[in-house]
C-alpha cells in the first residue's frame, strides 16, 4: 500500500485530494497545525475523517519536519499548505512570504537527508505570472508577480525546481489557476458571492458588497483538478503543468449569473471601493495543452456549469 503524506489536509484541495487518494487504496497521513471541529469539518463532510491519521505540525520547524517524513516513510508527498488570501497578503506580507517559503524548503530539504526517492508535489499558483504580455499562459510565460502571495509562490515555485535540477528529486509543480468548490473557505470570492446571494434570497441579507467585478479570472472545479495532481506523481520524470479551463469569465458576470439563479435584483450588488487591492490583473488564463496531452487529463466543464453545481450544494446544506 502507497503512503501518501499531505500538507494544508484540512483546506479543500487537501480534502478531495485525500478522499481520491483513499479510493485508490492509499494510506494517507496529514499535516495540520490544529485539529479544531472547525478545521476538520471538511473531511468529516466527506466522510473520511476516521480514514486518515491526522499529525499537528508546524511546517516552519524543521527538525519537526524531519521527524514526522522518517517516521512516516510516505512515498509521495503533497504539499498543499500556504497563507493563500492574495488580499490578506497585503496586510501580512513578511508572514505570507515567510511561511509560504520556508515552509516549502524545510519539506525539501526533509526529503533530501531522509530519503531522495520520495516524490514531491508543490501548489504553485497562476498568481505568480500576473503582469502577462500575452495570453493564454503556458508552462513558459514569463512570471511578473502582483502580491506579496504571488511573490511567495513563485519563490516556492523555484525553489521546487531548484531541487529538482540541482538533487534529481521527483519534485514537481501543478501551477493551478482559481479552482472552486463547496468546501472552498468563506474567504474566497465565489463562495462570498454564493452564500451572501443565498442570505440575501432569503432575507438575511439586503446587499451584496465586492470590490472590483471588472476583472475576469479563469475558474474551474476542485475536484477535477485534483485528477491532475495525482496524475503529475504517477509520471516518469517530473515536470510542471498548467491546470486551468482555458478560458476566463469576469466577476461581474459570475455575480449576475448566481443573481438571475436565485431570483435577486441587480440593484443588490454594491461596489465597495475599500474593497479593491492594491494592485489587480485585469484578464488571466491559461492553456491546459500540455496538461491535457501529457496527462491525459479531461476537463470539459464551464464555469456556469460549475456555479449550478456550487448554488444547489449550497442550498442543500443552508441553514434555514
Amino acid at each position: 500500500m502507497k503512503k501518501a503524506l499531505i500538507t494544508g489536509i484540512t483546506g479543500q484541495d487537501g480534502a478531495y485530494l485525500s478522499k481520491f487518494l483513499l479510493d485508490k487504496g492509499y494510506e494517507v497521513i496529514g499535516l495540520t497545525r490544529g485539529q479544531s471541529s472547525e478545521n476538520l469539518y471538511k473531511l468529516k463532510y466527506l466522510g473520511i475523517l476516521n480514514s486518515i491519521k491526522i499529525i499537528e505540525c508546524d511546517l516552519l520547524d524543521f527538525p519537526n519536519i524531519l521527524n514526522i517524513i522518517k517516521k512516516v516513510s510516505p512515498d509521495e508527498i503533497y504539499n498543499l499548505s500556504a497563507q493563500s488570501s492574495v488580499g490578506n497578503s497585503f496586510n501580512q506580507p513578511i508572514d505570507t512570504f515567510h511561511f509560504n517559503t520556508i515552509s516549502v524548503l524545510n519539506i525539501l530539504e526533509s526529503i533530501k537527508i531522509s530519503n531522495e526517492n520520495i516524490k514531491f508535489y508543490q501548489a504553485s499558483s497562476s498568481e505568480m505570472f500576473g503582469k502577462v504580455k500575452k495570453l493564454p499562459i503556458d508552462e513558459n510565460t514569463p512570471m511578473h508577480p502582483l502580491s506579496p502571495y504571488a511573490v511567495s509562490k513563485a519563490s516556492s515555485h523555484w525553489l521546487t525546481i531548484n531541487y529538482r535540477e540541482s538533487y534529481s528529486l521527483f519534485a514537481c509543480c501543478g501551477i493551478l489557476f482559481n479552482h472552486e468548490s463547496f468546501l472552498r473557505s468563506k474567504n474566497f470570492f465565489i463562495k462570498k458571492v454564493i452564500q451572501d446571494s443565498i442570505d440575501i434570497s432569503f432575507g438575511k441579507k439586503d446587499i451584496l458588497s465586492v470590490g472590483n467585478i471588472d476583472i475576469k479570472r479563469d475558474f474551474g472545479y476542485s475536484p477535477k483538478y485534483i485528477e491532475a495532481m495525482y496524475s503529475m506523481m504517477q509520471e516518469e520524470t517530473p515536470e510542471d503543468f498548467i491546470i486551468c479551463s482555458g478560458e476566463s469569465v469576469s466577476l461581474k458576470e459570475i455575480i449576475f449569473y448566481v443573481f438571475d439563479k436565485l431570483k435577486i435584483e441587480h440593484a443588490k450588488l454594491v461596489i465597495d471601493d475599500n474593497l479593491y487591492r492594491p494592485t489587480e490583473i485585469n484578464d488571466i488564463y491559461g492553456s491546459n495543452k500540455k496538461a491535457k496531452e501529457k496527462l491525459k487529463w479531461n476537463y470539459d466543464y464551464s464555469f456556469m456549469e460549475v456555479l449550478d453545481m456550487l448554488i444547489e450544494e449550497e442550498l442543500i446544506n443552508y441553514d434555514k
